[in-house]
């Protein structure tokens, strides 16, 4: 009886279901970018989402996977535009500059972005290295000039030297034997006197021209500076016995040796004491100072003399510059060549009317040059 039922049952089941068929609903989604919009750069996509409930219509996702792909190769063309394209021109360019010519730029600069702030820099860079080598060039065609000016005056102040030295030698044998054949009271011993001064002097602008036309390098040695100074102070205060000049020296009993070659420093020092003293005019004092400053010893010279003007502040190191009547205008340009060739340099301040201060700088160890034992 149960089976019979449940029969009938499943037979009613059936041909319910014949008459009222079951739709089966399928619903398909898909989330396509209809448009984009460039923003500094960035590129900012509007989704929409598009329903289908007809698995038949499947040309539909095909075309929305075709758009997909075109906006794809449409961003990396505008990738390509924006960023590709400007950095391949600055590696040309970075390359151009590496072979030397500083004549170019880069053409994106003028864009409102961050990539145009990297051209304007790359372009203000190469300005710069193009002005800097232009200050080069020009100092170097500068120190070339200088260099064949110093090569002529050294072959003509040779030849001069040697022509002025060989008379002179002659005119002072002259004047001693004219000097010792002289009574002791004759006028005449004074004349003799002066004319023996004029030799001397004429002798010492020679001996100037030749150091500056053969300059000799410098024989290092490692030694003593406090004494190399002292000695130059001794000889500076025996020309200063006849004048109210006062020389004080103040050495650095804790400074180590000083690589140097003492008779040129000691020519040096020599030169800018009697500066010193022919720029005193009355009572005044010089100060001879040595101290350690990093890895230099300086030497400075200070006196209470007339002073130098701003004007001719910076050409008293050039040759043949001097603003004393009776002067060469070589010792100071032979003191700066030698205070170079030991590596170090001088300096100089003045006030007018109250002094002036040289200070040179001589380095504490020259370890690239051999060193005379």
């Amino acid at each position: 009886m149960l089976e019979k039922v449940m029969k009938n049952k499943v037979s009613s089941g059936i041909e319910e279901l014949r008459a009222h068929p079951v739709r089966l609903n399928w619903q398909i989604k898909a989330v396509l970018p209809i448009a984009f919009v460039l923003v500094n750069g960035l590129l900012l996509f509007t989704l929409a989402t598009v329903s289908w409930q007809d698995p038949q219509r499947h040309i539909v996702l095909v075309v929305a996977g075709a758009g997909a792909i075109a906006i794809c190769a449409a961003l990396l063309l505008v990738l390509t535009y924006i960023i590709q394209r400007p950095m391949i021109e600055l590696q040309d360019k970075i390359a151009e500059v590496g072979d030397g010519n500083l004549n170019v730029s880069v053409g994106f600069a003028k864009r409102n972005d961050e990539i145009g702030d990297l051209g304007r820099n790359f372009n203000r860079m190469v300005a710069q290295l193009r002005e800097s080598r232009e200050e080069i060039e020009r100092l170097h065609h500068t120190q070339m000039s200088r260099a064949e000016h110093l090569a002529t005056l050294g072959e003509l102040a040779t030849g001069l030297a040697h022509e002025i030295r060989n008379p002179l030698a002659g005119i002072a044998g002259v004047v001693e034997i004219i000097g010792r054949d002289l009574p002791s009271t004759s006028p005449a011993r004074a004349v003799v006197k002066d004319v023996r001064l004029e030799i001397a002097q004429i002798n010492h602008i020679l001996t100037d021209l030749l150091q500056t036309a053969r300059p000799h390098p410098p024989e290092i040695r490692r030694g003593d500076l406090n004494t190399t100074v002292e000695h130059a102070v001794m000889l500076a205060r025996q020309q200063a016995l006849s004048k109210p000049i006062e020389i004080v020296l103040e050495k650095d009993p804790a400074l180590p040796d000083v690589e140097h070659d003492s008779d040129q420093v000691h020519q040096v020092l020599l030169n800018l004491l009697l500066n010193s003293i022919q720029a005193i005019e009355g009572p005044g004092k010089i100060t001879v100072k040595i101290e350690a400053q990093d890895d230099s010893a300086a030497i400075m010279v200070s006196d209470t003399g007339r002073g130098i003007s701003a004007e001719h502040l910076p050409n008293i190191f050039r040759p043949f510059y001097t603003t004393k009547g009776n002067g060469t205008g070589l010792g100071l340009s032979l003191a700066r060549r030698i205070v170079e060739e030991h590596h170090g340099r001088i300096e100089v301040t003045s006030t007018p009317g109250k002094g002036t201060r040289f200070t040179v700088l001589l380095p504490l160890q020259r370890t690239e040059t051999p060193v005379v034992a």
